[in-house]
């Protein structure tokens, strides 16, 4: 699920990135791989903004401001007269982090 074009405020530090994975395995919308030995972000339009990234990066390469994917979450529930999602899950339930 992508959400607002060009507006995420991710961003990698590749002097910093030790190439460990830790990102690959806590983003839940695969926005890192590994190439090269560093971690490089394959699409920032599917980064939600959870910050799980930046908050598990032991060596600081990564840092993200929360909002995007859960306010088009937000905006999506009130435009669809739903509950807010923001494509992920908690316990099998969709959920807005």
């Amino acid at each position: 699920m992508q959400y607002l074009k060009d507006v995420a405020t991710l961003k990698l530090n590749n002097d910093l990135c030790t190439g460990c994975g830790m990102c690959t395995i806590v983003c839940p919308h695969a926005v890192f791989e590994i190439a090269g030995g560093k971690a490089r972000i394959t699409d920032i339009n599917n980064c939600m903004e959870c910050g799980a990234c930046s908050r598990n990066c032991r060596f600081g390469a990564i840092s993200v401001r929360s909002g995007v994917g859960c306010a088009a979450g937000i905006l999506t529930g009130l435009l669809n007269n739903s509950e807010p999602t923001c494509g992920c899950s908690q316990n099998g339930e969709k959920a807005c982090c």
